[in-house]
């Protein structure tokens, strides 16, 4: 049995032999050897043209970085470092925190928020504490105990901090305070060792900054602070 090779047949007239490939080549390539490379010189870029260019590039991006930044700081949040043990266990010496300062322009603050404020109005002058009283509130302190005053404990609320101080912790004091429409019973979580409310009285609304929201550093204590339930 034998058959026909239809290749050779039916050859596409469209594609070239080898020999013709190669005919074409030899030709480009003697066209590309009688061109003169050198009739047009690549024209160098300008340095100091450059260097104005790559300054004006990086001034845009400051801007806008601090277009961006700046309401953030102002408005939203604002960075804070620890000073002092008024806070431990908690919060230690030279730790990073992030003050969250628009909740509080749609909610009021909550007791057992860990809040900074400016002490006595003074606008250099930042405290953190732990806010313990509210507004139309009365504060017992009496042996160790804090007692809550209000509407919806008319007989007195013994408060519970054990979520956040430890079970041998004695707030110290001998205090009954009611409290104005605007004003915070504010304390430290180191009891024994902190300057707040009941030394320098309760504090204004207006004199609160921000809820600490979260800490940054050191990183291995990374925390995102929520308002404790009582």
């Amino acid at each position: 049995m034998s058959f026909n090779n239809s290749d050779q047949d039916n050859a596409d007239p469209y594609f070239s032999s080898t020999d013709e490939l190669q005919s074409t080549n030899q030709e480009v390539e003697q066209q590309d050897n009688g061109f003169d490379h050198h009739e047009q010189p690549i024209p160098t870029e300008n340095p100091t043209r450059s260097f104005f260019l790559f300054l004006f590039d990086t001034l845009k991006i400051v801007i806008i970085s601090l277009a961006i930044v700046l309401p953030l700081r102002a408005y939203v949040v604002q960075p804070f470092y620890v000073k002092g043990a008024s806070m431990e266990p908690n919060f230690h010496d030279h730790e990073y925190l992030l003050i969250d300062e628009i909740s509080y322009r749609f909610n009021e603050p909550q007791r057992g928020d860990i809040i900074v404020f400016h002490f006595q109005d003074a606008e250099k002058n930042f405290f953190i504490k732990r806010i313990i009283g509210l507004p139309d509130e009365k504060i017992v302190l009496d042996s160790g105990v804090v007692m809550i005053y209000n509407q919806e404990h008319p007989n007195g609320l013994k408060l519970n901090e054990s979520l956040y101080l430890p079970p041998d912790t004695i707030t110290s004091g001998q205090l009954e305070l009611s409290l104005e429409a605007d004003k915070y019973f504010v304390m430290g979580d180191n009891r024994v060792s902190s300057l707040d409310s009941r030394r320098f009285g309760p504090i204004t609304r207006a004199s609160i900054v921000g809820r600490t929201w979260l800490r940054g550093w050191p990183v291995d204590k990374f925390k995102v602070f929520k308002t404790p339930i009582y």
